[in-house]
């Protein structure tokens, strides 16, 4: 895949509209510049991504499309949900159980609950950040049921890469991806299902649509992130600095023919797979140029 933009999605599992700092940002790169873009909502971030979308197939152009959340769970918890291995499944059936107004408001704890409650055991998902209790969703961490790790290979892969993503069972505190894993799935589901012919999630499926969404990490640009922040000054935002750096870079490894090596480098394992992760020092020379 050659992309003409790459945009980068960082995420938030915030129950209220939020601005700034900890909100959702979409950093955008193209042939007209780089740009970012503060969604307080889930419901407006959704509405842009489809905008941006169909803005790309009308020009005759390819996107890719990086999610700042785990695109997969531990192996065996996908069979567990939803009695099929596949990663796409768990999209589907948080999609039919995740609830998120407009006002940002959700029910994801409540669904993480039920879901503890099919496995042996307190978890595996844990972090109640409300102050009201969830019956099911301990604060603190359970021993997992049997047959489930604490992490993904595809985390495991990061680390090495110089980042340090948490578990996908956090819901809560600092770092903690879970929730917005719960709460994006569902969303990247419908834009999955709005474009069942030009938009493909890599590495689940093959990168040779007009659109590929794929999980990305920003943290493993983080020397590069500070750096940025440093030169901004006082007013410098790190989520928005984050996704305009990682999509340039990412434009950059198009451009130069790098991207479609990355993307080709598939395994297609039910945990997902990390663009980048194993390819820090490709990322950063990008930058550097």
């Amino acid at each position: 895949m050659i992309a003409d933009r790459v945009a980068v999605l960082d995420w938030s599992a915030a129950g209220r509209p939020v601005v700034g700092s900890n909100a959702i940002w979409l950093g955008i790169a193209g042939p007209d510049g780089v740009s970012a873009q503060n969604l307080p909502t889930r419901h407006q971030a959704e509405a842009r991504l489809r905008a941006l979308v169909t803005e790309t197939l009308a020009a005759g152009e390819r996107l890719l499309l990086g999610a700042d959340f785990a695109f997969g769970y531990p192996p065996g918890f996908a069979r567990a949900l939803t009695g099929t291995s596949a990663a796409l499944a768990v999209w589907h059936w948080l999609e039919q159980h995740i609830e998120d107004h407009p006002d940002n408001s959700h029910n994801l704890r409540h669904v993480a609950a039920a879901i503890n409650a099919r496995f042996a055991g307190g978890g595996p998902f844990w972090g109640n950040g409300a102050r009201a209790e969830v019956p099911g969703l301990p604060r603190r961490r359970p021993p997992l049921p049997p047959g489930l790790t604490a992490h993904r290979p595809a985390d495991i892969a990061a680390r090495s890469s110089g980042g340090t993503p948490k578990s996908v069972w956090q819901l809560a505190g600092a770092g903690a991806v879970g929730a917005q894993s719960l709460t994006g799935l569902p969303v990247l589901e419908r834009l999955r299902r709005a474009f069942p012919k030009t938009l493909a999630v890599w590495p689940f499926q093959p990168a040779d649509t007009s659109v590929v969404v794929a999980e990305v990490y920003p943290s493993m640009l983080s020397a590069e992130v500070r750096a940025a922040e440093a030169a901004e000054g006082a007013g410098a935002c790190r989520d928005r600095v984050q996704v305009t750096l990682l999509a340039s870079a990412l434009l950059r490894l198009s451009q130069a023919g790098t991207l479609g090596e990355m993307l080709h480098d598939r395994r297609a394992g039910e945990d997902g797979q990390i663009l980048g992760a194993g390819h820090v020092a490709t990322l950063r020379a990008a930058l550097a140029d």
